[in-house]
């Protein structure tokens, strides 16, 4: 609904035609509540930026992470906006930086899953470059910090995702282990 084939065309245009892949995500009955709640308007998508300044990756924590887990800022676009503006709102919100955003690496549609229920979802990946700010973010309610992380740090990061029994955190972990292996083809 708030992404439309008009906007996807002029961001492949503008930053390359992702890879599309699927993913298959169980999660369990609380989890689909939570998804169901962030599906404000109709929303079924969001954009995860992979914010790059030099080696560095700007990675976020929610109030509700355990200790040491971060993940790449993410979220979904507003009615009527752009994907640039909402790309810029959410990095700004979630890390307190402006971006550029340089590549469209991937578009990975998404079927979260539970005994009762199936929500379709897709996430637009975007790889962006610094352009200012310093990090932290600037809505506490959702975030607990942001702060810059060396790629090699992601391991740890999806070890501890996929220790939880949050299916969001799994596929989380499976969405930046497939930009981080592919990052040498992307830059």
């Amino acid at each position: 609904m708030f992404v439309t084939e008009d906007m996807l065309a002029l961001a492949r245009e503008r930053y390359g035609t992702p890879d599309v892949l699927r993913a298959e995500v169980p999660c369990p009955e609380w989890e689909m509540d939570i998804i169901v709640g962030s599906m404000k308007n109709g929303r079924a998508h969001d954009i995860t930026l992979f914010v790059f300044r030099g080696d560095e990756i700007a990675v976020t924590a929610k109030h509700s992470y355990p200790e040491r887990l971060y993940r790449p800022p993410s979220g979904g676009l507003q009615p009527g906006e752009s994907l640039e503006d909402g790309a810029a709102r959410e990095a700004w919100e979630e890390t307190g930086l402006t971006i550029k955003l340089r590549k469209y690496v991937l578009c990975i549609e998404a079927g979260f899953h539970s005994p009762t229920r199936e929500i379709d979802w897709t996430s637009h990946v975007f790889l962006a470059a610094y352009a200012g700010g310093r990090i932290g973010p600037h809505d506490h309610d959702e975030i607990r910090e942001a702060r810059w992380a060396a790629s090699a740090e992601f391991p740890l990061f999806s070890r501890l995702m996929r220790k939880t029994d949050s299916g969001g955190l799994h596929y989380r972990a499976f969405l930046q282990e497939e930009v981080l292996k592919r990052l040498p083809t992307f830059t």
